[in-house]
């Protein structure tokens, strides 16, 4: 099946640069160009594609980020070469998935600076969160052969669903690592994928799934080996003992995990516990237990690090961002397992370069990225790239660059004011557990309150 391309039309490399001035800051020149020589010589020969690496990735990012468009379509905007959908799709579906974790694992990287973003540290360590999250795909034979549907006690899904671990960065909810089921794999074996990219000097934060011993016990060998940290909440019946009770009411406990490699050998471990009370808006305790690295009990307060992990819910707001906002929802548009998989770290990507347009904006108006709507950036985006793709041959190089910092401005402009104190409580209409019914919606108003209980050896 052939591959046909047209003429490039004036307005085509206007828009091809914007794009390329977003996108190019997160991977260099000499580095794409070195993928695109050691694909060509794996390759071997055969007939020259029409897309180069780079102009694929920047294509599925492209598309993804655009509202609604055809993926040949898009490619044709971008780069001005028209293909057919079924010889585009032929060409990328054959490419390798180690092509893409190479090119996740150099553009994923971190944003923060502390002097510009203060509110993305904590006492000097960057701050990190760790969560999961699902996507439905597409009910096509040649997905339903290689991924299963799961069951629940009730009936079977609608969609079999592939998984992925991010590492986001609290502050400017920008991905510095990711790892994708592309075998279906579970949320806690991708864990230990993306632990093992944790940059150094960082604090990450994780749920209750990340703080099982040993879990706990390789992402305190890979802190080490980075010179990092980490503050997980863990379950309240798990089992230690007290090796030395500290003066702010937490303590250095002892963790016994079975070693893999030995049988019946143990392996020891130290860390330090925090157990606390949470008094949230309605005046509701919630007990929590939380493990960390940070053994320094003068210089990290039990009562600060109580508070700090609630940052970690960041993390749900850029899983919202990444699948309501930018995509509009959970189900994916590819048609094979290779191509889902494809599409989801351009989504992973699209976040990355929209993080940094919001802090671009952000430093504009002296705000913090996350007072930058990500609703409006991401329509000036879209908007910038429309209208360069039918005006552009009007502009000439030199009028470019300041029709794009005209549109940062305008983004810097969207910024929200400070939120309220104000929550809603976490029930749903229709509940199949123990979760409260939702009748009616009322909010809750004012502040939390955090109590430490102090633990004994």
């Amino acid at each position: 099946m052939g591959m046909r391309k047209s003429h490039s039309s004036p307005s085509v490399p206007a828009a091809c640069r914007v794009f390329q001035k977003l996108f190019s800051p997160l991977v260099e020149a000499v580095w794409w160009q070195r993928l695109e020589t050691d694909w060509a010589a794996g390759r071997g020969r055969g007939r020259k594609p029409a897309l180069k690496i780079k102009e694929l990735i920047g294509s599925l990012v492209y598309h993804g980020t655009m509202e609604s468009g055809r993926l040949e379509q898009h490619v044709e905007e971008l780069t001005g070469k028209r293909l057919s959908g079924a010889a585009l799709s032929q060409w990328h579906q054959g490419l390798p998935w180690q092509l893409f974790e190479k090119i996740a694992a150099h553009v994923l990287r971190p944003l923060a600076q502390r002097r510009k973003h203060p509110e993305a540290f904590y006492k000097g360590l960057r701050l990190l969160a760790l969560d999961g999250t699902g996507m439905s795909a597409n009910n096509v034979p040649r997905i339903l052969k290689r991924w299963l549907k799961n069951s629940s006690r009730r009936f079977k899904a609608a969609f079999a669903k592939v998984r992925m671990v991010l590492l986001v960065e609290v502050g400017l909810h920008n991905p510095v690592g990711v790892c994708i089921g592309s075998r279906q794999e579970s949320e806690y074996a991708l864990g230990w994928e993306v632990a093992r990219k944790l940059p150094g000097g960082s604090l990450v934060m994780g749920d209750r799934l990340y703080g099982m011993p040993e879990f706990v016990g390789g992402m305190l060998a890979r802190c080490l080996d980075v010179d990092s940290h980490f503050l997980v909440r863990v379950r309240k019946n798990l089992t230690c003992r007290v090796i030395e009770a500290l003066k702010d009411g937490s303590a250095i406990v002892e963790i016994k995990v079975r070693a893999p490699e030995e049988k019946g050998g143990w392996f020891r471990f130290w860390v330090r516990e925090i157990r606390g009370v949470v008094r949230d808006r309605s005046g509701k305790r919630i007990p929590i237990r939380l493990w960390t690295s940070l053994r320094d009990a003068r210089k990290y307060p039990a009562r600060e690090l109580l508070a700090l992990y609630f940052q970690r819910w960041e993390m749900e707001t850029t899983i919202r961002e990444m699948k309501i906002t930018l995509y509009g929802g959970e189900r994916l548009r590819s048609q094979t397992v290779e191509t889902a998989c494809q599409e989801i770290l351009a989504l992973v990507l699209a976040m990355s370069m929209l993080a940094r347009t919001r802090s671009q904006a952000a430093a504009c108006s002296q705000q913090t990225p996350l007072c930058i709507s990500f609703r409006q950036t991401l329509r000036y985006v879209r908007a910038l790239w429309l209208a360069l793709a039918s005006l552009g041959h009007r502009f000439t190089d030199r009028q470019i660059p300041g029709v794009i910092n005209d549109f940062v401005r305008r983004m810097s402009r969207c910024h929200s004011p400070l939120r309220r104190n104000r929550s809603c409580p976490r029930a749903v209409r229709q509940p199949v557990s123990s979760w409260s019914r939702l009748v009616r919606r009322t909010e809750k108003h004012g502040e939390f309150s955090y109590e430490i209980k102090p633990l004994r050896a």
